[in-house]
């Protein structure tokens, strides 16, 4: 016997009447979104006289924190923020067309965390290597770029780190995205004798491997949807990567979540120049780089302020600077903003025991992956 209050036992004109007014409150909404289509293109105009950025990070997280503390639900605020995340998209194409340069080709992890940030309304420019990214932005034939930086398992993308060496671009936001890897392939998994993938996925996945494909020839590729053509063209080979990728090449995916993390999240930055970088939100995380001088206790004392400070460090690596063998720098993600007191007094302080010493970027700091 059918429940009567369940939506299959509505009388029809009950269904019609909740139909009639959902069309209502959709003819409200297309007129509530072109008046702020209107104010996008006003402030798009604005903006242009005063070369304003067209993406403003503190903006966006000042947006979304108030639409949180407005949602009364039925909606979680997961959807809320995909729903303006493309009213937003649609905005930035109003005020002024963006460009957005990204790591990797259609159906690459970058890219989908490219969208996932910046919609559908914006192009995207893809290209196959990080440093062109940076190359790519700083020249000005793209906006904005996105590339990751880091792994909750792999850690730090070293490429993107190195990039940072030997550029003027900041950080000015950050974005996390949930990694799910896949092995996909056109021939049965019994007949695979090669596998292609990015050599960061094949750290991810290296437990799933050695217990799954013992034996099996690991060919190490620039990207992940490098592999999965890879994968098409050559029989008996199989590739990594996203669920896009799969998909966009059309190959099955033969097991799915093979990284050996389940939590498995990767760090990317949107890279703009410095013009463009975010005011203080009060949740904010900072990037530097500098380098010791040469003496006993030289890096204790560059980290002595943060501590008297109480200034959270969440990620401190060292890199060579490339100048002199054995001489490194120090790369530091603190939590906090360069311009806020406690943070600017350390910084001060800083400065006195480094070589060099360079802030790469403050900007709204991510709590969540854009894809849970």
């Amino acid at each position: 016997m059918s429940d009567p209050s369940s939506p299959q036992s509505a009388a029809p004109s009950e269904l019609n009447a909740q139909r009639a007014q959902i069309d209502a409150i959709d003819n409200e909404l297309i007129l509530l979104l072109s008046k702020r289509a209107e104010c996008a293109r006003r402030i798009g105009a604005a903006k242009a006289l005063k070369g304003g950025a067209v993406f403003v990070p503190h903006r966006e997280q000042e947006v979304f924190k108030r639409l949180a503390g407005l949602n009364p639900g039925p909606l979680p605020e997961q959807a809320i923020r995909a729903i303006w995340r493309e009213v937003m998209s649609a905005s930035f194409a109003l005020e002024q067309p963006l460009t957005i340069c990204h790591f990797g080709q259609p159906g690459a992890f970058t890219h989908l965390a490219a969208r996932l940030k910046f919609g559908e309304s914006v192009s995207y420019a893809p290209v196959e290597g990080i440093a062109t990214v940076f190359s790519e932005v700083e020249r000005g034939h793209a906006d904005y770029g996105v590339v990751p930086i880091e792994n909750s398992t792999d850690g730090s993308i070293t490429d993107t780190i190195d990039a940072f060496l030997a550029t003027h671009l900041r950080i000015i936001n950050e974005l996390h995205l949930r990694i799910r890897h896949h092995l996909m392939a056109s021939c049965p998994r019994e007949r695979i004798k090669r596998v292609y993938s990015r050599h960061t996925v094949f750290g991810q996945c290296r437990g799933w491997l050695a217990a799954n494909m013992p034996g099996v020839e690991l060919v190490e590729i620039v990207s992940t949807t490098k592999a999965a053509e890879r994968a098409t063209q050559e029989p008996d080979s199989a590739a990594i990567g996203p669920e896009e990728a799969a998909k966009n090449f059309g190959l099955p995916i033969l097991a799915s979540d093979i990284q050996d993390n389940p939590n498995n999240i990767t760090r990317f930055v949107v890279i703009g120049t410095p013009g463009r970088a975010a005011k203080p939100t009060g949740n904010d995380k900072t990037s530097l780089m500098f380098g010791v001088q040469d003496r006993p206790g030289a890096l204790y004392d560059c980290l002595l302020p943060f501590h008297k400070d109480r200034i959270n460090l969440c990620r401190i690596e060292s890199r060579p600077s490339r100048r002199r063998p054995w001489e490194y720098l120090f790369f530091i993600d603190l939590l906090g903003h360069q311009h806020d007191p406690k943070v600017e007094d350390a910084l001060r302080e800083l400065v006195k025991h480094t070589s060099q010493c360079e802030v790469l970027g403050s900007y709204p700091r991510a709590e969540q992956a854009l894809n849970e």
